[in-house]
């Protein structure tokens, strides 16, 4: 029987890919470990490798197509001796067969309402309710009551959607004496919102699977995670003059050092000091950490990534500086591989190289901090014995994940942190 060659999940959080290439093609010889196509996942272009041996019979799905869900069939791979007639066989699925939608005529007796009542069942006031059979289970699944929910099928019937809205609406215990409250609002439609624009010119950019990531995630941490912020200035006279001190003894070796470098490796061996925060939050528990992973924002055409910078507190800044460059270009170019931006416990976005002085960054979860960085700029300061003077003062941000790291904790490392960069000669010891 012809082997389903399926979409691949690509990495933990895939959900569906872009076959951007075929490389292999119908009636050509497949052995394992073949490369078969290019999948574009929401972060990068990986190829996808074969693991069964055959030959090609049919490919399904096109070069292009775009949000193809992961385990979806994608091509048929004939075993030894089998040929193209097997591909006619009836137990070959190319694809998921549609939900069924039987007509309401064909629904079973009805039933006493209540949660997840049959489509012949009948309301409160005697009036049948139809549904779909999907409906009908998703709503048994979640105990809702079918009678409780507005279909917007024809003729009323309750669908899918109707029941997932009707599961993601909060639900409040009102009191005895409290009124019913109108129900909430629907979302605004993509439509309704394009009509608001209709007399305007503008250009419609559809959403790529980056986008859509970032886009769900970020939504995610914002409602999700309890974020508190801490706010540091930094002086940076002391660093920016080891800098250029350190930079005129690379030169030879062809390395530059950036305030960044210095960033990471203060986050780094911070996080050593302060180990309880160390950590990211795992649903159930929290994870502390031995090593420092700090991952690093990078700015891509139509996104970003986070790569990983593994046991950042045991390299040298030279090291680090190295890694970092070679991360960001693979970066740009979408060629990191997932164990490359997945994983860390704190992470760093600098705006600072664009002129931004000070932002709040929002936490890339499982993560339980983000420090955001802004420019060093020149501002006047009064010195300890009262003196006024000017220094170059970096403001810092660290947004925190409170589930994982409390108030006083997250002071303590964001003193660390300030502690190296105002004194990083301690950081070459």
């Amino acid at each position: 029987m012809p082997i389903e060659i399926l979409m691949p999940a690509l990495s933990p959080t895939m959900e569906d890919g872009t076959l951007a290439k075929w490389l292999i093609k119908e009636g050509e010889s497949v052995r394992s470990g073949d490369v078969l196509a290019e999948i574009e996942t929401d972060k990068a272009t990986m190829e996808f490798e074969a693991v069964d041996e055959g030959v090609m019979g049919k490919i399904l799905v096109v070069e292009g197509s775009a949000g193809v869900k992961v385990n979806t069939p994608i091509a048929l791979l004939l075993e030894n001796g089998e040929n193209a007639d097997d591909l006619s066989d009836p137990t070959v699925a190319a694809s998921t067969p549609p939900e069924p939608e039987p007509a309401p005529e064909q629904a079973p007796a009805p039933a006493a309402g209540g949660p997840g009542s049959s489509p012949g069942s009948r309301d409160a006031r005697g009036e049948r309710i139809f549904a779909s059979p999907l409906a009908r289970r998703i709503a048994a699944d979640k105990g809702l009551d079918l009678a409780q929910i507005a279909g917007s099928g024809p003729r009323g019937r309750i669908v899918k959607a109707d029941v997932e809205a009707a599961a993601a609406a909060p639900k409040t215990p009102a009191r005895a004496d409290e009124a019913p409250r109108p129900a909430a609002p629907p979302p605004v439609s993509p439509d309704t919102i394009a009509k608001l624009y209709a007399d305007r010119a503008y250009t419609e950019v559809p959403l790529d699977g980056m986008r859509k990531t970032i886009a769900a995630r970020l939504t995610e941490a914002k409602q999700t995670i309890p974020h508190f912020y801490l706010r540091r200035d930094i002086r940076l006279d002391a660093l920016l003059a080891f800098r250029s001190q350190l930079n005129g003894q690379l030169e030879k070796r062809g390395v530059k050092l950036s305030v960044n470098d210095f960033i990471i490796k203060a986050c780094a061996l911070a996080l050593q000091e302060v180990p309880a925060a160390n950590a990211v939050w795992a649903g159930d528990r929290i994870l502390q950490l031995t090593p420092s992973d700090v991952a690093v924002a990078v700015a891509i055409e139509g996104g970003l990534f986070t790569p990983v910078l593994k046991d950042a507190h045991q390299k040298s800044l030279s090291a680090l500086s190295a890694e970092m460059k070679d991360l960001a270009a693979r970066a740009r170019d979408r060629k990191l591989a997932p164990h490359e931006y997945q994983g860390g416990s704190f992470a760093i976005s600098n705006l600072g190289m664009f002129g931004i002085d000070n932002f709040d960054a929002v936490i890339n979860p499982p993560h339980g901090a983000i420090l955001a960085v802004g420019a060093g700029v020149k501002k006047p300061v009064v010195a300890p014995d009262g003196s006024l003077g000017v220094a170059t003062v970096m403001s810092v941000t660290l947004s925190v994940d409170h589930r994982v790291i409390d108030g006083a904790l997250g002071a303590q490392v964001l003193q660390a942190i300030v502690d190296h960069l105002e004194n990083p000669m301690a950081m070459l010891a």
